[in-house]
């Protein structure tokens, strides 16, 4: 599909943008990097990005998302963190240290998309990624934590290799897309992972395709109630080590467990 209507036009407002996004792609999910990978090599996103944690999961990736970005931001990190879908307002997606960006970051991210893309046809959820990711980088963050939309393997945040990766659950989700079972999900889903990285699964009876397909990516996986597990506010690790996870966000002790 073509570009859309010249920039030289009046501005367009975010409610614009986001209504043009709807419909500028012939379909709502389309799973593949190629095209989404193209276009963040145009924008410069796939070179030097900050410290990347990735989160799939059928269920509690924004719980850990979010306990991630607290205990990062109180250790004095700068955090982007990008989750979906938004409750009330598209802002919610990308924030800075827990703050929702402004309209105008997202604008001149889309903008910077668009000239970017050429006659690269995205999903309304590739381009939301690239603008968290595009923001990120301009706002120099340290850390982005980087929420799955379905799957993982093909999803469009994968295009970013995570330093640390995390599997929350595996459950019967998006069966059409990613299989009707929890082995063949499994695989989707461990796909977030990297060579020599550490992958985090919290799922306390994950399939076996899960733990095979870990190993064959060649991660260092570190299973709950194996390596380690959260007790009240603390996570216990099989080494004996313990850590305090901070609780300004509501979510301990029952989420985290749980996700």
């Amino acid at each position: 599909m073509g570009a859309l209507p010249s920039l030289s036009m009046a501005p367009l407002s975010l409610s614009e943008w986001l209504e043009r996004l709807e419909s500028q792609h012939p379909v709502e999910i389309e799973l593949g990097l190629d095209r989404v990978s193209d276009v963040a090599q145009n924008l410069g996103l796939l070179s030097s990005p900050p410290t990347t944690l990735t989160v799939a999961g059928t269920n509690g990736k924004g719980s850990v998302v979010t306990v991630l970005s607290a205990a990062l931001v109180h250790s004095g990190k700068r955090v982007g963190r990008y989750t979906s879908p938004h409750l009330n307002r598209f802002n919610e997606r990308i924030c800075i240290d827990d703050v929702e960006i402004q309209d105008a970051e997202l604008i001149a991210a889309f903008e910077a998309i668009e000239d970017a893309r050429a006659a690269i046809s995205l999903t309304y959820f590739e381009v939301a990624t690239l603008a968290a990711l595009w923001i990120f980088r301009e706002r120099n963050v340290d850390v982005q934590l980087l929420e799955v939309g379905l799957g993982g393997r093909l999803d469009a945040v994968n295009i970013i290799d995570a330093d640390l990766s995390v599997v929350t659950s595996i459950g019967l989700d998006h069966t059409d897309w990613l299989g009707d079972s929890r082995e063949l999900i499994a695989i989707e889903k461990a796909g977030v992972a990297r060579p020599g990285q550490p992958c985090v699964v919290a799922d306390p009876d994950p399939p076996n395709s899960l733990i095979s397909t870990l190993d064959a990516l060649g991660a260092t996986t570190f299973l709950i109630n194996r390596e380690w597990r959260v007790v009240g506010g603390e996570m216990q690790t099989s080494s004996h080590r313990r850590y305090q996870l901070p609780d300004n966000t509501g979510l301990l002790p029952a989420n985290m467990g749980a996700a």
